[in-house]
């Protein structure tokens, strides 16, 4: 990090801590939901979400080859190809915006196109199985069904959108990698082994992240029930693979990438969610600095401006898998317009305040910025056709 980086973040933390009322009781909630906020992060997300999802990253580099990349993701790889299995590739896993960052990253840095990388970034938390199931569920089939079909076509506008800005930028990156080697290198394993040492990988992701439904019978209740027990014997399936079919080389690199991914992503994860809890509180909570009522009046009816409002707000707030849906069930029933509704929706489980920062540190400052206005553009076209529909 530059000097000038350090300096301004002296200044600006040195006029924080000069100027904040710590006196008045209402910054003192919000600090304390701070810290809530990041208690309850490291106990209901950290452990059964981000470290699954950090091993898979660490797989991807590892053992993902750059020509597989490629092949899908890749600049010379069939558009429709690319961004069909980006776009949809986030269905079976249930993860919100900062777990779908070590994913990202992997594949990105393996050599996959920034559109196609992009459109899987945005589709990942947006349109996981389980949000859409339990959105049609609590919100409605129609809100449930505008979330999956925005959620697609929007992944692949961004995608495409990103690719054309930084097309040249993208060429240049991935003709710098070395790819000298690909198809040279003889595969310790077969297709058919790696496709299952990846499989068992996402089903421990998707059983060990998977939350307690609100109906109190029924499949997702069962699955829940026995979420451990399957998880427990996934991980000696895949304890079994890396007996049988990895090296001791292989194990070891792959944890070292692991890490890397962890002491990368966790550090900016954890500032983001602090500064999130001390302005909006944790989920389902008003002792942030900012009243969810103050939202809910801000983003009745369907205007422009408040699906604009609903779409700025929801990219920076941060959602925990799945909690988005009870949040914009209260926010409903306070008056928010369904049109805003959606564009929150569209736009919180893709970005949040944390994983800007992460973003950031992968595609730097222009192309951030770019996803998030991006971002924020889709949703409040898609809140303003889908309010109009409805009412």
């Amino acid at each position: 990090m530059g000097r000038l980086k350090i300096l301004m973040i002296f200044i600006v933390s040195f006029t924080i801590i000069y100027f904040l009322p710590f006196e008045r009781a209402q910054v003192q909630n919000a600090i304390l939901e701070a810290f809530l906020m990041l208690q309850y992060y490291a106990r209901e997300h950290v452990l059964f979400c981000l470290i699954p999802a950090f091993f898979v990253a660490g797989a991807i580099a590892n053992f993902v080859s750059q020509q597989a990349v490629l092949k899908y993701f890749g600049g010379k790889a069939k558009k429709w190809v690319s961004y069909s299995v980006a776009s949809v590739s986030g269905t079976i896993l249930a993860v919100c915006s900062c777990t779908v960052l070590p994913l990202f990253s992997g594949i990105y840095r393996q050599g996959a196109g920034i559109g196609p990388a992009t459109a899987f970034l945005y589709s990942g938390p947006a349109i996981n199985i389980l949000a859409i199931i339990l959105t049609a569920r609590v919100l409605g089939w129609e809100m449930g069904l505008a979330r999956a079909v925005g959620a697609i076509i929007f992944a692949i506008i961004i995608g495409l959108i990103m690719s054309a800005i930084y097309a040249r930028e993208d060429r240049e990156r991935i003709s710098s990698m070395d790819l000298s080697a690909m198809g040279e290198e003889e595969q310790p394993r077969s297709p058919q082994q790696n496709i299952l040492y990846f499989f068992t990988l996402i089903l421990i992701l998707i059983f060990a992240a998977w939350g307690k439904p609100e109906t109190v019978d029924g499949f997702w209740l069962a699955i829940y029930n026995y979420k451990w027990p399957v998880t427990f014997i996934l991980l000696l399936i895949l304890a079994l693979m890396l007996y049988r079919w990895f090296k001791k080389d292989e194990i070891v690199s792959w944890i070292d990438s692991t890490w890397n991914f962890a002491q990368q992503i966790l550090p900016l994860l954890f500032a983001g969610v602090f500064i999130a809890g001390f302005l909006m509180g944790r989920p389902g909570t008003e002792a942030g600095l900012i009243p969810s009522d103050w939202v809910a009046a801000a983003v009745g009816g369907n205007s422009l401006q408040a699906n604009f409002l609903a779409s700025i707000l929801g990219a920076f707030m941060y959602f925990a898998t799945l909690t988005e849906v009870p949040i914009l069930q209260g926010l409903l029933g306070l008056g928010m317009g369904h049109g805003p509704a959606l564009a929150m929706l569209l736009a919180g489980p893709a970005l949040s305040l944390p994983n800007m920062l992460v973003i950031h540190s992968v595609l730097g400052t222009r192309k951030t910025l770019t996803f998030i206005i991006l971002v924020v553009i889709v949703a409040t076209f898609a809140g303003m056709v889908y309010g109009n529909i409805i009412t």
